[in-house]
């Protein structure tokens, strides 16, 4: 599984503010392990803590994509920009069919909403505007769009179902297949709304069909809530209030993805220190030698005077956002959505006692962790062998964890920052190619492609 997070809102709502916020617009294939990005696809990274940490080996971790940062691994994850969404766009309003179709590419997704009511339904300018209607309208969408597709077909859909004597997650699973369903999915489903084998459904009407598709798309597409432009004014803190109280707080995340922007831009330009999803930045007034020291071991110039106008939209930034609100915001929705995904982080090594993948060097030991990988909470230790490479999945002997223990191929998943060691029925390689090598289309792998191959990129945050 490839975990692509899908961006959605309305017009001006400031969702390509908020991809330029968190992606990384130097992006190439080469360097992450995608087979390919999209014109409409950008690298984001979920950040969470890379065992090198606790084993106090920081100096030692070098993944081959993303990084780490004091202990801080950035994880590469898809996010897709899906255009086309207004009122409508479940009857091809709009940019409605190719919304509606991208939106089928996407594990979880964020819906960027313009917290400040200065847009309407249609991202023209104006004031007033409750934003509680865009989180609602997004879902009647979607769920409209499936429905729809459904209950035109439902006569002969019951029909089949009775004629060819088939379970009803053969059924749903032929049905549901088109917006991603899966056997474990539909399983989850049948599940929740208690349905027994065997079930008539020539007796549907409208309201049980409407009940399958609203638990259906409930599983399937998990969603967070961005509530960005939160430094707006007016009547912002109002509607944040309003639609926490329906949405709830784990779902919703107060953003200013403008404010991400500035801090990124001011950082690259050298006028500030900052670290996505701090509260805090550095400027040269509270430097010292020994930051200046690990910046310059990073390749990076010295901290210049901050001019008088950045000067005052940071100290806006800091005012309005930061210090109000822990941080801009946008990080933490990233990493709620990956986590909302229901996925797990586990990192695949040749040995428990260097940590070291087959990727590290021998002679310095340095390039410990090199390798991670996400899969779906549930993955088996053979389907995860299989994700690492297909060679390690044909050919794989045990696996074990930290502990010792063997793992059975058949167990699955269930905790996140898992350490593997794999050990194949070849006895000249005990662990297979590296977790993330994608091949291309001549079967080669993506990164060498690139000329990149074992190198862990140069990212700017």
């Amino acid at each position: 599984m490839e975990l692509v997070i899908g961006c959605v809102g309305k017009p001006s709502a400031g969702k390509s503010t908020f991809f330029n916020a968190v992606t990384d617009g130097k992006a190439k294939v080469g360097n992450f392990p995608f087979t390919t990005i999209e014109p409409n696809e950008g690298i984001t990274y979920y950040m969470t803590p890379c065992p090198c940490l606790d084993k106090n080996k920081t100096s030692m971790c070098a993944p081959r994509y993303g990084k780490c940062e004091q202990g801080t691994r950035y994880i590469p994850v898809k996010l897709l920009d899906i255009a086309g969404l207004i009122p409508g766009a479940s009857e091809g309003a709009g940019l409605g069919n190719k919304f509606l179709d991208d939106l089928r590419h996407a594990q979880v997704l964020m819906h960027i909403i313009d917290v400040s009511g200065h847009t309407n339904e249609k991202g023209e300018e104006t004031v007033g505007y409750d934003p509680i209607n865009d989180a609602d309208w997004l879902d009647t969408e979607i769920h409209q769009w499936v429905f729809s597709n459904l209950w035109k077909r439902w006569t002969s859909i019951a029909r089949r179902h009775k004629a060819t004597k088939s379970s009803l997650q053969t059924t749903f699973v032929g049905q549901l297949s088109g917006y991603g369903a899966t056997p474990s999915l539909v399983s989850k489903v049948l599940d929740r709304m208690g349905l027994k084998e065997p079930l008539d459904l020539s007796t549907w009407g409208e309201e049980e069909v409407h009940n399958l598709v609203k638990i259906f798309l409930d599983i399937r597409f998990p969603t967070v809530l961005v509530l960005n432009k939160a430094d707006q004014g007016d009547d912002t803190d109002r509607n944040i209030e309003k639609i926490v109280e329906k949405y709830g707080s784990d779902r919703c995340f107060v953003a200013s993805a403008a404010a991400e922007c500035i801090l990124r831009a001011a950082t690259k330009q050298r006028f500030i220190r900052y670290e996505p999803g701090s509260m805090f930045y550095s400027t040269l007034e509270d430097d010292d030698e020994e930051q200046a020291k690990v910046d310059a071991e990073k390749g990076l110039g010295p901290l210049k005077p901050i001019e008088k106008k950045i000067h005052r939209r940071l100290e806006r930034i800091s005012d309005m956002v930061l210090f109000r609100y822990g941080s801009s915001g946008v990080r933490a929705a990233i990493n709620a959505a990956v986590e909302l995904a229901d996925v797990v982080v586990v990192y695949p090594v040749k040995s428990l006692k260097s940590f070291a993948t087959n990727t590290t060097p021998v002679a310095t030991n340095k390039g410990i962790f090199a390798d991670v990988v996400i899969v779906k909470r549930g993955t088996t230790i053979k389907e995860l062998a299989l994700r690492v490479s297909q060679f390690l999945g044909s050919n794989l002997a045990y696996a074990e964890g930290e502990d010792g223990r063997r793992r059975a191929e058949d167990e699955p998943i269930t905790s996140s920052n898992l350490i593997i060691k794999f050990t194949t029925t070849i006895a000249s390689a005990t662990h297979a190619p590296s977790a993330n090598s994608a091949p291309d289309k001549e079967g080669k792998k993506g990164a060498k492609k690139s000329g990149k191959a074992g190198t862990a990129p140069s990212v700017e945050e």
